[in-house]
């Protein structure tokens, strides 16, 4: 099944870590904050849960790792939550910045492994035709 999230954004089925699968209590006891805590969190945009179509909060594990890491921001290292925010921002920005950089490593890697191709096929063709001379004899004498 695939929710909406707040923002408008479908999230996919296929990644279960993102997918929508607990309550707000389910999320409050396994994090061990209260549920309003967790609504105040959304209503400052610190978590995006997703809603179902009853319009019913749906926390992925990736909402909870994020819940888990502000506790851990505010509780362990003093970090107030504009701070919270802050960090989460750059945290989301560095991770956008990978997944680009990810995709275009492998962009190149998709070009150079068809311009290796390319030239293996032309090796190949060039190899078979007997009578065409030897790769190092076909500069025209001088």
């Amino acid at each position: 099944m695939v929710f909406d999230s707040d923002d408008g954004e479908r999230r996919r089925g296929d990644d279960m870590r993102s997918r929508p699968a607990y309550f707000i209590g389910v999320v409050a006891e396994i994090t061990e904050v209260h549920p309003q805590t967790l609504r105040h969190y959304e209503r400052i945009g610190l978590v995006s849960p997703s809603r179902s179509p009853g319009n019913v909060r749906m926390f992925s594990q990736e909402d909870i790792e994020r819940v888990r890491l502000i506790q851990r921001l505010t509780s362990e290292l003093g970090v107030n939550l504009a701070g919270v925010e802050v960090v989460l921002n750059m945290r989301d920005r560095y991770q956008r910045q990978a997944a680009e950089y990810q995709h275009s490593l492998q962009e190149v890697q998709q070009r150079y492994e068809a311009e290796i191709e390319r030239l293996r096929n032309a090796l190949r063709r060039a190899t078979r035709d007997p009578g065409a001379p030897p790769y190092r004899n076909r500069r025209p004498a001088p």
